[in-house]
């Protein structure tokens, strides 16, 4: 079983994630690739898919969703689990009493669904660093108003990523990979 994890990050903390369950399912016996959707190229090799991207204003980030698409007709045929990051902080219920996991379900969880028929689809809080590196027009733009108090204390600054959840997605999907023993062989 080859198994190809692919994802989309812009600052970092969804590739870290990806490596996390790349080196989990590798620890379970399980051959991995590890790529960015813009380097996974053909994907005729694999025989099952994880796919993550960062998630920014509800929505997976393009060129993840595009891997998606393209391939949608390989991938409708073989296991995939999609999953996502995006929210930041400890708290996990907003000032409005909505759990930050649900309310941080990209939309694109829902509209490459039908086609593909994931597994499983999860979110993980990511990572936030307001001094990093504008990596984009609308960050540049926005860059001065991260740095106000009022919206660092509505995005804190920090590694939020739960290593421990990431690991025991990562070994739950290895077990569904796993071919089944045959009793007495």
């Amino acid at each position: 079983m080859n198994v190809l994890v692919a994802y989309a990050s812009r600052h970092g903390a969804t590739r870290g994630i990806a490596e996390r369950i790349a080196e989990t399912l590798q620890r379970s016996g399980v051959e991995v690739s590890l790529k960015a959707v813009e380097q996974a190229g053909t994907v005729d090799q694999y025989d099952a898919f994880v796919i993550g991207s960062a998630a920014y204003m509800g929505h997976w980030m393009n060129e993840a969703t595009r891997f998606v698409e393209v391939n949608h007709t390989h991938l409708a045929r073989h296991p995939v689990w999609l999953f996502s990051s995006g929210p930041v902080g400890t708290e996990t219920i907003d000032a409005k009493g909505r759990d930050l996991v649900d309310a941080s379900r990209p939309a694109e969880f829902a509209s490459l669904a039908d086609g593909i028929h994931p597994r499983d689809r999860r979110v993980f809080f990511g990572a936030f660093d307001p001094d990093a590196k504008p990596a984009s027009l609308v960050e540049r733009l926005g860059a001065p108003f991260v740095r106000m108090p009022a919206v660092r204390e509505a995005l804190p600054a920090g590694d939020f990523r739960d290593w421990p959840a990431i690991e025991a997605w990562a070994e739950e999907i290895a077990r569904e990979l796993r071919p089944a023993t045959v009793a007495g062989v």
